[in-house]
C-alpha cells in the first residue's frame, strides 16, 4: 500500500522501537518522515533504513523552543504537515510510598507535557491539510500497572488530552486518536527491570499484565495500526485510544 504518497508525516521517538518502526511504515507507504528524538544516533539508522528518503531532527519533545523550531522548520521545508505519530515517551517504575516528586515529575514531563507541546504545535499545520494525529497512550492508562503511579497517571492524562482534543478540534477536520500498547517487546521494556525496587515488590501483583503466557507484541504491530488512524482508512475514528495488546486485558 502506498497510502502516503506525497505525504508529510512527523514521528517523534523515532531512534528506536515503536517509534522507529512507525517511521519506517510511514516511509514504506511512501510518506516523507521527519524522524524527531533526543538519540542523534538511533535517529540516523532509522533514516538510513527507511525506503522513501526522510530527514531527522534531534530535539526533545520536553523543549518548548526546540519542539517550536521542529515545526516551524517542517513548515518551511516541507511545505505543509498531513500526520503525526506522537510516539515519543519514557517508562519509570517505582514503589509510590519512596517515590520524590522530582521521580514522580520525569514521566509527567515526557510524556504528559510532551505530548501537549507536540500536539498544540501540529494542530495548526494540520488544520490546512485535514491531516491526523496519533498519540500514544498505553494500556496503564485504564489498567492497574502496580509501581508505574507516575507512567500511569502520565498515559491517563495522554487518553483523557487525546478524547479532548478530538472534540474541541473536530469542525476543523483533523483527527486525534491515540493507540494504547500493552506487552510490546521493546528497549523501554527491557531496559526498565524492577530488581533496582528492592523487597517492597510484590510481583504476584503484576501476573495479570501478562497472563496466559501470552507472547509480547512487537513494534510492527503497534505501527500497521498508527498508520491505519493516521490514513484514510481511519477517516471517520475520531477521538478513540485502541488497545494494542493482544488481548491481555480482555
Amino acid at each position: 500500500m502506498k497510502r502516503f504518497n506525497e505525504k508529510v508525516v512527523l514521528v517523534t521517538g523515532a531512534a528506536s522501537g515503536m517509534g522507529r518502526a512507525c517511521a519506517l511504515r510511514f516511509a514504506q507507504e511512501g510518506a516523507r518522515v521527519v524522524a524527531m528524538d533526543v538519540n542523534r544516533d538511533g535517529l540516523e539508522e532509522t533514516v538510513r533504513k527507511m525506503t522513501n528518503p526522510g530527514r531527522y531532527m534531534t530535539a526533545s519533545v520536553t523543549d518548548e523552543d526546540a519542539v517550536k523550531e521542529v515545526f516551524k522548520s517542517i513548515a518551511h521545508t516541507e511545505g505543509k504537515l498531513d500526520a503525526v505519530a506522537h510516539m515519543a515517551g519514557i517508562l519509570r517504575s517505582s514503589v509510590t510510598s519512596s517515590t520524590s516528586v522530582e521521580e514522580f515529575m520525569v514521566p509527567i514531563t515526557v510524556n504528559l507535557l510532551g505530548t501537549f507541546l507536540i500536539n498544540r504545535e501540529a494542530i495548526p499545520l494540520l488544520i490546512k491539510t485535514k491531516g491526523s494525529i496519533v498519540n500514544a497512550a498505553s494500556t496503564s492508562s485504564f489498567f492497574g500497572h502496580p509501581y508505574m503511579a507516575a507512567y500511569a497517571a502520565s498515559k491517563g492524562g495522554v487518553a483523557a488530552m487525546t478524547s479532548t482534543l478530538a472534540w474541541e478540534y473536530m469542525k476543523t477536520g483533523i483527527r486525534i486518536n491515540a493507540v494504547a500498547p500493552g506487552g510490546i517487546a521493546t528497549n523501554m521494556i527491557k531496559e526498565n527491570p524492577l530488581e533496582h525496587l528492592g523487597t517492597d515488590v510484590d510481583y504476584t501483583l503484576m501476573e495479570h499484565l501478562k497472563r496466559m503466557d501470552l507472547p509480547y507484541g512487537n513494534p510492527e504491530d503497534v505501527a500497521g495500526v498508527v498508520a491505519m488512524l493516521a490514513s484514510e482508512d481511519g477517516a471517520f475514528i475520531n477521538g478513540e485510544i485502541i488497545r494494542i495488546d493482544g488481548g491481555n486485558h480482555s
